[in-house]
């Protein structure tokens, strides 16, 4: 699976089925490069969430109506994978 498909599969996703969605999200790697993002990203208001896993930095943007509690587990989730994957 490639980086894009984590953005746009996982962290883009419809959140538990409500029809809401991150207004922009990306993973970067510790040293600087992005490694996949969203058309959006970094543009955008309302908050992010930033997951740090053993190699990179996961980031999710969102807009109301998407809550800050939603950003942060939809984020969490992939990252706390991503930890469990090494990586």
């Amino acid at each position: 699976m490639s980086w894009q498909t984590y953005v746009d599969e996982h962290l883009m996703c419809d959140i538990d089925g409500l029809g809401l969605h991150l207004a922009a999200a990306s993973i970067i790697g510790l040293d600087g490069s992005v490694w996949a993002q969203s058309a959006s990203f970094p543009q955008g208001s309302g908050g992010i969430t930033i997951k740090k896993t053993g190699q990179a930095l996961v980031f999710g943007i969102y807009e109301e109506p998407v809550t800050p509690g939603q950003c942060n587990m939809v984020v969490e989730r992939l990252g706390d994978y991503l930890i469990d994957q090494g990586l």
